[in-house]
Protein backbone atom coordinates (compact mmCIF):
# COMPACT_ATOMS: atom_id res chain seq x y z
CA UNK A 1 0.00 0.00 0.00
CA UNK A 2 3.27 2.23 0.81
CA UNK A 3 4.39 1.47 -2.52
CA UNK A 4 0.62 2.40 -4.08
CA UNK A 5 1.36 5.71 -2.68
CA UNK A 6 4.54 6.59 -3.59
CA UNK A 7 3.36 5.75 -7.30
CA UNK A 8 0.58 8.00 -7.26
CA UNK A 9 1.94 10.82 -5.73
CA UNK A 10 5.24 10.84 -7.83
CA UNK A 11 2.65 10.65 -11.15
CA UNK A 12 0.81 13.44 -9.52
CA UNK A 13 3.85 15.63 -9.52
CA UNK A 14 4.90 14.72 -13.54
CA UNK A 15 0.77 16.27 -14.13
CA UNK A 16 0.95 19.52 -11.71
CA UNK A 17 4.69 20.26 -13.12
CA UNK A 18 3.45 19.56 -16.82
CA UNK A 19 6.17 17.53 -17.57
CA UNK A 20 6.20 14.34 -19.57
CA UNK A 21 7.21 10.73 -18.29
CA UNK A 22 11.00 9.74 -18.76
CA UNK A 23 11.98 8.51 -22.08
CA UNK A 24 8.73 10.14 -23.66
CA UNK A 25 9.71 12.66 -27.05
CA UNK A 26 8.83 16.13 -26.30
CA UNK A 27 5.85 17.66 -27.70
CA UNK A 28 4.25 20.83 -27.79
CA UNK A 29 2.47 21.88 -24.79
CA UNK A 30 0.31 25.37 -26.58
CA UNK A 31 -0.58 26.76 -29.31
CA UNK A 32 2.45 27.23 -32.33
CA UNK A 33 3.31 30.40 -33.70
CA UNK A 34 4.48 30.41 -37.45
CA UNK A 35 6.39 33.65 -37.64
CA UNK A 36 7.01 34.65 -41.08
CA UNK A 37 9.68 37.62 -41.22
CA UNK A 38 8.05 38.91 -44.29
CA UNK A 39 4.91 40.73 -45.57
CA UNK A 40 1.71 38.70 -46.70
CA UNK A 41 1.91 36.85 -50.54
CA UNK A 42 5.94 36.80 -50.55
CA UNK A 43 7.47 33.77 -50.62
CA UNK A 44 8.32 33.02 -47.13
CA UNK A 45 4.71 34.11 -46.00
CA UNK A 46 3.70 30.86 -48.67
CA UNK A 47 6.14 28.69 -47.04
CA UNK A 48 5.18 29.19 -44.05
CA UNK A 49 1.52 28.44 -44.72
CA UNK A 50 1.92 25.85 -47.15
CA UNK A 51 3.44 23.70 -43.63
CA UNK A 52 1.05 25.01 -41.84
CA UNK A 53 -1.64 23.36 -43.92
CA UNK A 54 0.02 20.36 -44.54
CA UNK A 55 0.00 19.90 -40.96
CA UNK A 56 -2.74 20.45 -39.87
CA UNK A 57 -4.33 18.42 -42.46
CA UNK A 58 -2.37 15.17 -41.28
CA UNK A 59 -2.90 15.80 -37.60
CA UNK A 60 1.61 15.74 -37.10
CA UNK A 61 0.76 17.90 -33.71
CA UNK A 62 -2.07 18.49 -32.14
CA UNK A 63 -1.63 21.80 -31.22
CA UNK A 64 -3.14 24.70 -33.38
CA UNK A 65 -1.00 26.63 -35.27
CA UNK A 66 -1.14 30.24 -36.56
CA UNK A 67 0.70 32.00 -39.17
CA UNK A 68 2.00 35.82 -38.21
CA UNK A 69 3.86 38.07 -40.23
CA UNK A 70 6.86 40.35 -38.79
CA UNK A 71 8.41 41.78 -41.90
CA UNK A 72 9.57 45.13 -40.44
CA UNK A 73 13.35 46.36 -41.10
CA UNK A 74 13.93 43.71 -43.65
CA UNK A 75 12.76 40.83 -42.00
CA UNK A 76 14.62 41.93 -38.68
CA UNK A 77 11.53 42.61 -36.49
CA UNK A 78 10.83 38.45 -36.89
CA UNK A 79 14.40 37.63 -36.08
CA UNK A 80 14.04 40.06 -32.85
CA UNK A 81 10.73 38.43 -31.72
CA UNK A 82 12.54 34.86 -32.19
CA UNK A 83 15.41 36.24 -30.40
CA UNK A 84 13.04 37.77 -27.19
CA UNK A 85 11.44 34.41 -27.35
CA UNK A 86 14.67 32.82 -26.14
CA UNK A 87 13.79 29.16 -24.64
CA UNK A 88 10.48 29.35 -26.41
CA UNK A 89 9.51 25.99 -28.66
CA UNK A 90 6.43 26.99 -29.26
CA UNK A 91 7.75 30.08 -31.94
CA UNK A 92 8.86 28.77 -35.18
CA UNK A 93 10.57 31.39 -37.86
CA UNK A 94 10.26 30.89 -41.25
CA UNK A 95 13.16 32.83 -43.17
CA UNK A 96 15.74 32.79 -45.65
CA UNK A 97 19.62 33.82 -46.12
CA UNK A 98 18.79 37.42 -44.40
CA UNK A 99 19.09 35.52 -41.08
CA UNK A 100 22.65 35.46 -41.33
CA UNK A 101 23.28 37.64 -44.42
CA UNK A 102 21.12 41.15 -42.34
CA UNK A 103 23.45 41.33 -39.39
CA UNK A 104 26.49 41.33 -41.88
CA UNK A 105 25.27 44.64 -43.33
CA UNK A 106 22.60 46.16 -41.17
CA UNK A 107 22.88 47.07 -37.70
CA UNK A 108 20.30 45.02 -36.54
CA UNK A 109 19.54 43.75 -32.85
CA UNK A 110 20.09 40.23 -33.39
CA UNK A 111 22.44 37.48 -35.11
CA UNK A 112 21.14 33.80 -36.61
CA UNK A 113 23.79 32.34 -33.86
CA UNK A 114 21.16 33.85 -31.23
CA UNK A 115 18.24 31.39 -33.05
CA UNK A 116 18.26 27.49 -33.31
CA UNK A 117 18.21 26.23 -36.84
CA UNK A 118 16.08 23.50 -37.96
CA UNK A 119 16.84 23.53 -41.13
CA UNK A 120 16.67 24.72 -44.84
CA UNK A 121 13.71 23.16 -46.49
CA UNK A 122 14.18 24.27 -50.20
CA UNK A 123 15.75 26.23 -52.73
CA UNK A 124 13.99 29.19 -54.32
CA UNK A 125 14.48 30.36 -57.78
CA UNK A 126 14.98 33.93 -59.24
CA UNK A 127 13.66 35.16 -62.26
CA UNK A 128 13.99 38.50 -64.11
CA UNK A 129 10.37 39.68 -64.58
CA UNK A 130 8.93 42.76 -66.69
CA UNK A 131 5.03 43.83 -67.15
CA UNK A 132 3.05 41.93 -69.86
CA UNK A 133 3.02 44.96 -72.15
CA UNK A 134 6.89 45.60 -72.19
CA UNK A 135 8.79 45.89 -75.26
CA UNK A 136 11.59 43.73 -74.00
CA UNK A 137 11.38 39.86 -75.41
CA UNK A 138 14.81 38.96 -73.58
CA UNK A 139 17.10 39.45 -70.91
CA UNK A 140 19.33 41.26 -73.89
CA UNK A 141 16.68 43.47 -74.40
CA UNK A 142 16.41 44.47 -71.03
CA UNK A 143 19.80 45.77 -70.80
CA UNK A 144 20.15 47.64 -73.95
CA UNK A 145 17.55 49.58 -72.81
CA UNK A 146 18.57 50.15 -69.02
CA UNK A 147 21.71 51.11 -70.17
CA UNK A 148 19.94 54.09 -71.76
CA UNK A 149 17.62 54.88 -69.22
CA UNK A 150 17.84 53.92 -65.17
CA UNK A 151 15.25 51.37 -64.68
CA UNK A 152 13.68 50.90 -61.34
CA UNK A 153 14.12 47.03 -59.85
CA UNK A 154 12.10 46.11 -56.96
CA UNK A 155 12.43 43.77 -54.83
CA UNK A 156 11.59 42.54 -50.86
CA UNK A 157 13.81 44.26 -48.67
CA UNK A 158 17.12 46.02 -48.83
CA UNK A 159 20.70 44.64 -48.95
CA UNK A 160 19.22 41.50 -49.12
CA UNK A 161 19.09 38.69 -51.68
CA UNK A 162 16.58 40.58 -53.70
CA UNK A 163 19.51 43.72 -53.76
CA UNK A 164 22.45 41.40 -53.81
CA UNK A 165 21.05 39.90 -56.77
CA UNK A 166 20.48 43.39 -58.68
CA UNK A 167 24.00 44.35 -58.27
CA UNK A 168 25.44 41.12 -59.81
CA UNK A 169 22.82 42.32 -62.57
CA UNK A 170 24.47 45.77 -62.87
CA UNK A 171 27.91 44.50 -62.76
CA UNK A 172 27.46 41.55 -65.00
CA UNK A 173 25.28 43.88 -67.59
CA UNK A 174 26.99 47.10 -67.08
CA UNK A 175 24.20 49.27 -66.33
CA UNK A 176 22.73 51.12 -63.48
CA UNK A 177 19.84 50.33 -61.28
CA UNK A 178 17.58 51.79 -58.93
CA UNK A 179 17.08 49.49 -56.17
CA UNK A 180 13.36 49.97 -54.39
CA UNK A 181 13.02 47.15 -51.62
CA UNK A 182 9.20 46.50 -50.37
CA UNK A 183 8.34 44.20 -47.30
CA UNK A 184 7.63 41.31 -49.74
CA UNK A 185 7.73 40.00 -53.39
CA UNK A 186 4.44 40.33 -53.63
CA UNK A 187 4.42 44.27 -53.25
CA UNK A 188 6.98 44.81 -55.98
CA UNK A 189 4.66 42.44 -57.96
CA UNK A 190 1.90 44.84 -57.45
CA UNK A 191 4.54 47.67 -58.11
CA UNK A 192 5.80 46.72 -61.16
CA UNK A 193 2.06 45.70 -62.29
CA UNK A 194 1.05 49.36 -62.05
CA UNK A 195 3.73 50.50 -63.91
CA UNK A 196 6.09 52.16 -61.02
CA UNK A 197 8.77 49.81 -61.25
CA UNK A 198 10.32 48.98 -64.61
CA UNK A 199 11.36 44.89 -63.27
CA UNK A 200 11.85 42.75 -60.48
CA UNK A 201 13.61 39.77 -59.68
CA UNK A 202 10.86 37.99 -57.71
CA UNK A 203 11.11 33.93 -57.07
CA UNK A 204 8.33 32.13 -58.94
CA UNK A 205 5.74 31.70 -56.38
CA UNK A 206 5.54 35.30 -55.59
CA UNK A 207 4.45 35.85 -58.94
CA UNK A 208 2.68 33.14 -60.06
CA UNK A 209 -0.67 34.98 -59.95
CA UNK A 210 0.37 38.00 -62.02
CA UNK A 211 1.85 35.83 -64.80
CA UNK A 212 -1.11 33.88 -65.19
CA UNK A 213 -3.48 36.92 -64.92
CA UNK A 214 -1.24 38.36 -67.61
CA UNK A 215 0.07 41.55 -65.63
CA UNK A 216 3.89 40.42 -65.97
CA UNK A 217 6.00 37.81 -67.09
CA UNK A 218 9.55 36.44 -66.98
CA UNK A 219 12.35 36.73 -69.02
CA UNK A 220 14.56 34.87 -67.58
CA UNK A 221 15.92 32.31 -64.84
CA UNK A 222 18.82 32.28 -63.24
CA UNK A 223 19.59 28.67 -63.20
CA UNK A 224 22.00 26.57 -64.98
CA UNK A 225 19.71 24.84 -66.67
CA UNK A 226 15.58 25.52 -67.41
CA UNK A 227 13.55 24.40 -64.53
CA UNK A 228 11.86 21.58 -64.35
CA UNK A 229 8.65 21.31 -66.62
CA UNK A 230 5.20 21.36 -64.74
CA UNK A 231 1.87 22.26 -65.95
CA UNK A 232 1.32 25.53 -67.73
CA UNK A 233 1.04 28.51 -66.06
CA UNK A 234 -0.63 30.61 -68.90
CA UNK A 235 -2.58 29.31 -71.48
CA UNK A 236 0.88 27.90 -73.63
CA UNK A 237 3.81 28.84 -71.47
CA UNK A 238 5.06 26.99 -67.94
CA UNK A 239 8.36 27.39 -66.11
CA UNK A 240 10.12 25.07 -68.30
CA UNK A 241 9.73 27.49 -71.50
CA UNK A 242 11.43 30.30 -69.57
CA UNK A 243 15.08 30.35 -71.05
CA UNK A 244 18.03 30.48 -68.11
CA UNK A 245 19.32 34.11 -68.62
CA UNK A 246 22.79 32.59 -69.81
CA UNK A 247 20.81 32.00 -72.54
CA UNK A 248 19.91 35.66 -73.07
CA UNK A 249 23.14 36.63 -72.68
CA UNK A 250 22.71 37.87 -68.94
CA UNK A 251 26.25 36.07 -67.55
CA UNK A 252 24.60 35.17 -64.01
CA UNK A 253 24.67 31.24 -64.38
CA UNK A 254 22.69 30.50 -60.71
CA UNK A 255 21.52 32.26 -57.93
CA UNK A 256 19.15 30.48 -55.22
CA UNK A 257 17.51 31.25 -51.51
CA UNK A 258 17.47 28.50 -48.97
CA UNK A 259 14.03 29.03 -47.25
CA UNK A 260 14.79 28.22 -43.76
CA UNK A 261 13.13 27.15 -40.31
CA UNK A 262 14.05 28.19 -37.02
CA UNK A 263 13.74 28.21 -33.39
CA UNK A 264 14.44 30.43 -30.56
CA UNK A 265 17.53 30.52 -28.79
CA UNK A 266 18.21 28.12 -25.66
CA UNK A 267 15.53 25.24 -26.66
CA UNK A 268 16.30 21.95 -25.49
CA UNK A 269 17.63 19.45 -28.18
CA UNK A 270 14.75 17.46 -27.66
CA UNK A 271 12.25 20.35 -28.55
CA UNK A 272 14.63 21.23 -31.79
CA UNK A 273 14.34 17.37 -32.62
CA UNK A 274 10.62 17.63 -32.36
CA UNK A 275 10.65 19.98 -35.25
CA UNK A 276 13.54 18.81 -37.68
CA UNK A 277 11.13 15.74 -37.46
CA UNK A 278 8.06 17.07 -38.11
CA UNK A 279 9.22 19.37 -41.23
CA UNK A 280 11.12 16.12 -42.26
CA UNK A 281 7.38 14.34 -42.30
CA UNK A 282 5.97 17.65 -44.01
CA UNK A 283 8.73 16.72 -47.19
CA UNK A 284 7.23 13.03 -47.24
CA UNK A 285 3.55 14.42 -48.23
CA UNK A 286 2.59 14.73 -51.67
CA UNK A 287 1.14 18.33 -50.64
CA UNK A 288 4.42 19.35 -50.29
CA UNK A 289 5.57 17.72 -53.83
CA UNK A 290 2.89 19.36 -54.89
CA UNK A 291 3.99 22.64 -53.72
CA UNK A 292 7.35 22.41 -54.78
CA UNK A 293 6.27 22.09 -58.33
CA UNK A 294 4.17 25.03 -58.66
CA UNK A 295 6.40 27.25 -56.86
CA UNK A 296 9.20 25.27 -58.98
CA UNK A 297 11.75 25.48 -56.10
CA UNK A 298 14.29 22.82 -55.34
CA UNK A 299 13.52 20.10 -52.82
CA UNK A 300 16.17 19.87 -50.22
CA UNK A 301 16.96 19.12 -46.57
CA UNK A 302 19.78 20.80 -44.75
CA UNK A 303 20.22 20.60 -40.95
CA UNK A 304 23.04 20.26 -38.39
CA UNK A 305 26.76 20.04 -39.62
CA UNK A 306 25.28 20.63 -43.31
CA UNK A 307 23.49 23.45 -42.43
CA UNK A 308 26.58 25.15 -40.48
CA UNK A 309 28.41 24.48 -43.37
CA UNK A 310 26.18 25.89 -46.36
CA UNK A 311 25.68 28.87 -43.53
CA UNK A 312 29.47 29.52 -43.95
CA UNK A 313 30.02 29.15 -47.09
CA UNK A 314 27.35 31.53 -48.19
CA UNK A 315 28.66 33.83 -45.62
CA UNK A 316 31.88 34.03 -47.36
CA UNK A 317 29.98 35.06 -50.71
CA UNK A 318 28.05 37.65 -49.48
CA UNK A 319 31.11 39.23 -47.62
CA UNK A 320 32.28 39.94 -51.40
CA UNK A 321 29.55 41.41 -53.13
CA UNK A 322 29.17 44.10 -49.45
CA UNK A 323 32.49 45.08 -49.53
CA UNK A 324 32.31 45.47 -53.10
CA UNK A 325 28.69 47.55 -52.66
CA UNK A 326 30.48 49.14 -49.05
CA UNK A 327 27.28 47.63 -46.87
CA UNK A 328 29.93 45.91 -44.41
CA UNK A 329 28.87 46.60 -40.73
CA UNK A 330 32.35 47.84 -39.17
Amino acid sequence: MRNMSIFLLSAAAIVLAGMTPAGAAWQPQKPIEFVATAGPGGGTDNLARAVQNIITKYKLTDQPIVVVNKGGGSGAEGYVYGKASAGDPHKVIFGTSNAWQQPLVSKVAFNYIDLTPIAAMAQDEFLLWVKQDSPYKTAGDYLKAAAANEFKMGGAQSKDTDEVLTRMIEKVGHVKLTYIPFKSGAEAAVQLAGGHIDSHVNNPSESLGQWRGGTQRPLCAFSPKRLPQGTKITATEGWSDVPTCVEQGLDIAQYEQPRTVWLPGKVTPEQAAFYVDLMKKVQATPEWKDYIEKTSQVDTFLTGDALDKFIKQDLEHLKQVASEQGWLIK
